[in-house]
């Protein structure tokens, strides 16, 4: 059961991500945080001293969100085939895109700041690795020759989809599951060549 503080930190954070969605990586104040929080005024830094805590406290949040995207019964295992591998991985990235938009949005500000501050670099750096050690795992399970430059590749087709389609080209249009299964079907055949 979460503590007092750690609710409230979780509050500040959650209500960090909202700001940065809404008005950009200028417009996430402290002051900001406590007023769209309801929060007493000075609430936020007694929480966050500094904007580099704020900004750490929004990447820790923004990975535990994400990482919600999919339950521990539906991660394939190291042991899961290219199918249901690519099943899992499109379910995830349809529902970061149907459910997750803003979350996504407010990635791409972290990460635009995590260029310019690399106190930030190394703290988002960490968090995405929740993500890239199970899929070099599954790569390398699944037979793959390269598994860490495949899942670097399977990373960048990721990517790209959730952008193209959350802030790019294709905003607003969410691809399919289907569209996003046969995708990664593809990309996985071409990689171990299955």
């Amino acid at each position: 059961m979460p503590t007092e503080k750690s609710a409230r930190l979780q509050l500040i954070a959650d209500t960090a991500l909202a700001l940065l969605v809404e008005r950009g990586m200028r417009g996430l104040t402290h002051r900001a945080v406590d007023e769209a929080a309801g929060l007493p005024l000075g609430s936020t830094s007694n929480h966050a001293r500094t904007r580099a805590a704020l900004l750490e406290a929004a990447v820790r949040r923004l990975a535990e969100r994400e990482a919600e995207v999919l339950t521990p019964t539906e991660m394939p295992g190291p042991e899961a085939g290219p199918d249901t591998l690519a099943d899992a991985l499109a379910l995830a990235v349809h529902r970061s895109l149907a459910d997750q938009r803003e979350l996504l949005i407010a990635r791409y500000e972290l990460a635009l700041e995590a260029t310019r501050r690399p106190e930030l670099r190394k703290i988002y750096d960490e968090a995405g690795q929740q993500f890239r050690a199970p899929l070099i795992a599954m790569m390398t399970a699944a037979g793959s020759a390269e598994p860490q430059r495949h899942a670097l590749s399977l990373l960048g087709w990721i990517e790209g989809t959730l952008f193209v389609h959350a802030a790019g080209a294709a905003h607003g249009k969410p691809a399919g599951p289907e569209e996003l299964r046969a995708g990664v079907r593809e990309l996985l055949r071409g990689m171990l060549g299955a």
